[in-house]
């Protein structure tokens, strides 16, 4: 696939003020500091078009931007570590949980995971959850222009490791470096395909 226009539509943190559901939308969601906001901007060839910033929690509303004026790119606020109170925190959880649950159009949810760091208990439990729940999710192991190749593929199959105590098989994964240009085509041809099955 190939991206020839990425526009914002709006931010909010309210379901019924979401775009209306008509077309294909694809969320990210991970850990604060992950590097989601780069990874989106590496994805769509904007490197404007998410806020980035060196403060973790910065994303604090429900961004939706239109891709190709075909689908809907999400960007989620991350869980996890933020500067903020308990009070700000719950709520963030309240609407990103009737988002997850709620939209109808969400075809896939993509879970950022750090590649340097072990399995985390808060994204295990996120992706149970997930499972639970029944929404459609892939893992996007981020940050792996950072690693050797040898501790790449070590992290990574410690990783799967620790899946598979809990899941039957490896949910579908994907390794990418926004800094060093890797992975975007594979997600792309991911979102691709399911756009293909959803219209018809």
């Amino acid at each position: 696939m190939k991206i020839t226009s990425a526009e914002f539509v709006i931010s909010n943190t309210k379901l019924d003020l979401c775009p209306k559901p008509d077309k294909a939308e694809y969320a990210f969601i991970g850990r604060s500091n992950v590097g989601k906001s780069s990874l989106i901007n590496y994805i769509v060839n904007n490197k404007n078009l998410a806020k980035t910033s060196g403060r973790p929690g910065k994303t604090q509303l429900i961004n939706h931007f239109i891709i190709n004026e075909e689908w809907y790119l999400v960007d989620l606020p991350g869980y996890g570590y933020a500067q903020t109170s308990k009070k700000n925190r719950a709520k963030w959880e309240q609407f990103i949980s009737d988002y997850i649950l709620q939209r109808e159009n969400l075809l896939n949810l993509f879970v950022l995971i750090d590649s340097r760091l072990p399995a985390q208990k808060i994204d295990l439990d996120f992706m149970e959850w997930l499972g639970e729940k029944g929404v459609p999710f892939s893992i996007v192991f981020t940050k792996i222009d950072k690693l050797s190749s040898t501790q790449k593929h070590k992290n990574l199959m410690a990783y799967k490791k620790e899946m598979l105590k809990y899941w039957e098989e490896m949910p579908i994964n994907f390794s990418t470096s926004s800094s060093g240009k890797t992975g975007k085509e594979a997600i792309l041809n991911y979102i691709e395909s399911i756009n293909i099955a959803y219209q018809k």
